[in-house]
């Protein structure tokens, strides 16, 4: 597997392309991300869609085009191509906003990379959201701001919620109740952790 990022540029809303991708990175545009990443001067590795929202198939030398009528979202297609070329940390801006139901998509999408082992961090304004699936995530103590744990499988076992302001131990969190929302760092390092199940994890950027 490769060891660079793989980011993924949607056609959702634009609250900034904080990113510069290094050697070794890929860039994917997904549709209207394509005029996004142009206007924020960075080239697209690859641009793939259907091409409902640009209406018409940029010039680039590397373009997938995509049936209108499909099972798998745009988004979805794109981060496949990406593990395709290798890639397991997938960094997806503008998949927030907009139609709710491909906001609901892209979480979703979090959990599925999560399921393949892989990491997928979906950018919103001021927070970010990520999935982990049975194992652990920690944070230096400078992290700040808040953070909600959710489960996303229909239920996430052996929870534990270390160094935040509220504390779980050996927890059970189910996909029905939000027992996890609005948590704190508290200028501590801190863990959450999962045995058996997959968790939604809502962070501040940082």
């Amino acid at each position: 597997m490769k060891t660079g990022i793989c980011y993924v540029v949607g056609a959702g809303e634009n609250y900034g392309l904080h990113f510069a991708s290094e050697a070794g990175d890929y860039v994917i545009a997904v549709d209207g991300g394509f005029q996004a990443l142009e206007e924020g001067g960075i080239a697209a590795d690859m641009v793939i869609g259907d091409f409902d929202s640009l209406q018409a198939v940029p010039r680039h030398p590397n373009v997938i085009r995509l049936n209108t009528e499909k099972d798998d979202t745009d988004m979805l297609a794109a981060v496949r191509e990406g593990i395709r070329a290798g890639y397991g940390v997938f960094h997806i801006y503008c998949g927030t906003g907009g139609r709710i139901e491909h906001t609901i998509a892209n979480i979703q999408l979090l959990a599925d990379l999560a399921q393949g082992g892989n990491q997928g961090f979906l950018m919103g304004r001021d927070y970010m959201m990520t999935a982990i699936k049975n194992r652990a995530v920690t944070f230096p103590k400078e992290t700040s701001g808040y953070v909600s744990v959710f489960a996303h499988s229909e239920r996430a076992e052996g929870v534990y919620l270390k160094g935040l302001k509220y504390e779980l131990d050996n927890a059970v969190l189910t996909n029905t109740y939000p027992l996890g929302v609005s948590n704190e760092f508290i200028g501590k390092e801190s863990r959450i952790s999962v045995r058996n199940g997959t968790l939604l994890l809502v962070l501040p950027i940082r």
